[in-house]
């Protein structure tokens, strides 16, 4: 993978943080908390099966291509969370960046006040009085002299406020700094499982003859179509009558725009796509920002009964929302499937749907 948005952002921004953050006075920082743990995988360490038993090698294989995608949407989730972690450090030092500037103006006020009171020798009013040449003219001055103390006590009481800002915001930007650390350690580690999950799928193809491909792809091809018929035969599409909106024909028009792009785990586009990176993108298109995963795409876009899908709906995919498509119509779907593959239209029932959901609902 390429270097990340945020990564690049943070280089941009970290010498503006040290500078404008760390400065601040009293203000310890924590080491970083440890990134969590990938999670076990047992198909990622099994051995690979002493003969060819084909339908067995298609289980193991959709075993670790699901794994591989339970790691990307880690992965993802982590660069979605690690990139909003950024925007805040940036917002942070940009205001610091005020702050400072702010009370350097306020020293130099407090500055000049103090020399004006050393160029009156620091005398009480009343001895400036007894003094002076010109008694009108000194009770003018007087009253000047009170409005400026004043606005000096003032001062003094905005340095305070804006160095007590400054340490909060110094502490406020050290807790984030520690959770976009542990998201760059779980984006590691979700990186690193994705790696070996896909390496282990391709040695265990790589042992295949090219008459043993050609029969696992015809497994495949019946398994998806045998579930589209359950589907089917169910009725469900017959219910399905739904037009879809201006927006959601926007976002099938790019989705469709893509097919043929190999899938590429953690892919925005334009080149690539992963199965959320797609559907993002397609209604990003559409002029609707929608969260980047699949499992988040569930959780918090609007639900949908299945009768009620229109063109341009998302449709989940297992029972841990690891996979996701977009309806076209018909009953079909275009999505990016796994590694190996490219983005292609299917039948919208050829995996087990776990729900649908609406993003300009």
């Amino acid at each position: 993978m390429g270097p990340s948005k945020c990564g690049i952002l943070t280089t941009a921004v970290t010498v503006v943080y040290t500078v404008s953050v760390l400065a601040a006075p009293n203000v310890t920082f924590a080491s970083p908390a440890p990134a969590p743990a990938p999670p076990p995988s047992a198909s990622a360490s099994s051995s690979l099966p002493q003969r060819t038993d084909l339908k067995a090698v298609r289980e193991q294989l959709r075993q670790l291509y699901h794994d591989a995608a339970v790691a990307t949407e880690a992965y993802n989730a982590a660069e979605e969370a690690s990139e909003k972690q950024c925007a805040r450090i940036v917002a942070l030092a940009k205001e610091n960046i005020k702050l400072q500037e702010k009370l350097a103006y306020l020293k130099g006020q407090a500055g000049a006040a103090a020399r004006a009171q050393y160029r009156t020798g620091g005398l009480p009013p009343e001895a400036q009085l007894v003094l002076s040449d010109d008694p009108e003219m000194f009770l003018d001055s007087t009253a000047t002299l009170y409005q400026g103390e004043r606005a000096t006590q003032g001062v003094i009481g905005e340095i305070a406020r804006a160095q007590k800002e400054l340490e909060r915001n110094a502490r406020v930007a050290s807790a984030q700094w520690q959770k976009l650390e542990a998201q760059r350690k779980a984006k590691a580690a979700a990186e690193k499982l994705i790696t070996r999950q896909i390496a282990t799928a391709e040695k265990l193809e790589s042992k295949l003859e090219k008459e043993e491909k050609e029969r696992l792809a015809k497994l495949d091809r019946e398994a998806e179509l045998m579930a589209q018929t359950a589907w089917l035969n169910s009725g469900i599409v017959k219910d399905i009558k739904g037009q879809a909106s201006e927006a959601g024909e926007r976002a099938v028009r790019f989705a469709m725009a893509q097919l043929g792009k190999p899938y590429v785990w953690g892919a925005e586009g334009p080149d690539s796509y992963d199965c959320s990176g797609l559907t993002s993108q397609a209604w990003a298109a559409a002029g609707r920002s929608i969260v980047r995963t699949s499992q988040e795409q569930w959780n918090r876009l609007k639900r949908i009964d299945m009768k009620d899908m229109r063109p341009g709906d998302l449709i989940i995919y297992f029972k841990d929302a690891t996979h996701v498509s977009m309806y076209i119509g018909d009953g079909m779907m275009v999505h990016a499937p796994r590694p190996g593959r490219a983005v292609t239209v299917a039948g919208a029932g050829s995996m087990p749907i776990l729900g649908v959901v609406r993003p300009d609902a």
